[in-house]
């Protein structure tokens, strides 16, 4: 059915409700006149007489109430279609589709899904893990939480998470055999593992405060792997050096499996963002998430 026999039929029905031309068109907030043309045009592209129109009343023809019947259920279930959904946006509940990195996770991520999920039962999660870009336009991902080099271009981001601290790790016996670098520029003579996000080929550099702002200095790439937890055992077993989260490397540093150097001159990396396309006729789950989110960092940063 195309939009304008839709619109008629609704009209048609609103007049055989109404039981006139002037109540339909109040109901409707429309003018009489434009009631009446709509009938007409009706009528005539469906061959048939659909009112008996008197200057006092209007009544259903016998081809008007056959048709009356059989559209008036359509219509209504129509109509309550149309008041559901308009329900909905002002219920918090659906599907809420989410991308992460990998180390967001055991960071921040997994106890934010936790409790929010808690917190609005209704809304299922599904929350995939992958290092890669996201195409938000194509993928039918709701949000993606990213570090600031992966966001996309025209959208919104909204920082969340902690601070994200890095840390250069390496272990006991590496420094006993391959020596203590002094400053960040002996490391051009030691082994690195690095990290890299997915299968971009982005390999995360190695960054340090400088006198005249952030250098980048890498150690020869011994490895290049794409999971936090592999470079902390990595690196504890004397393969390398390693520039990753300090959250990461927290446990093996104070079992002293692995020691932190150049703690003065490895800065800190920007928050997560929680990237979205736009704000206009957001999901409420979504906004929902979003306030939530940062809330939740907010507390944590009170802390």
């Amino acid at each position: 059915m195309e939009r304008q026999q839709l619109s008629d039929l609704t009209i048609f029905a609103e007049v055989a409700r109404a039981k006139g031309f002037r109540a339909a068109a109040s109901r409707l907030n429309l003018q009489a006149g434009s009631i009446s043309e709509a009938v007409q045009r009706f009528e005539d592209r469906l061959g048939v007489r659909l009112f008996e129109r008197s200057t006092r009343s209007v009544a259903l023809t016998a081809a008007g109430e056959r048709l009356y019947s059989r559209s008036l259920p359509a219509l209504s279930d129509l109509e309550v279609a149309i008041q559901e959904l308009d329900g909905a946006k002002d219920v918090i509940a659906g599907t809420l589709k989410l991308s992460a990195p990998y180390s967001a996770g055991p960071f921040f991520l997994d106890r934010l899904i936790m409790k929010f999920a808690q917190v609005h039962p209704d809304v299922q999660v599904e929350l995939i893990y992958d290092d890669t870009k996201v195409d938000l336009v194509t993928s039918g991902i709701d949000a993606a939480i990213r570090s600031h080099t992966l966001l996309e271009q025209d959208t919104h981001a909204v920082p969340i998470g902690p601070d994200l601290k890095m840390a250069l790790v390496a272990s006991p016996d590496y420094l006993s055999e391959k020596g203590m670098p002094k400053k960040p520029d002996d490391l051009l003579d030691h082994d690195g593992i690095f990290f890299a996000f997915g299968n971009s080929g982005n390999v995360a550099p190695w960054t340090f405060r400088g006198e005249g702002g952030p250098r980048v200095i890498n150690a020869n790439q011994r490895v290049i792997i794409n999971n936090l937890r592999s470079m902390v055992e990595l690196a504890a077993n004397g393969l390398g050096l390693a520039y990753l989260y300090e959250e990461a490397a927290k446990e093996a540093i104070e079992q002293g499996k692995l020691v932190s150097l150049f703690e003065g001159e490895v800065p800190e990396l920007p928050r997560y963002s929680l990237n979205y396309r736009t704000k206009r006729h957001m999901p409420l789950r979504l906004r929902a998430f979003i306030d939530f989110a940062k809330q939740m960092s907010a507390d944590q940063k009170a802390e």
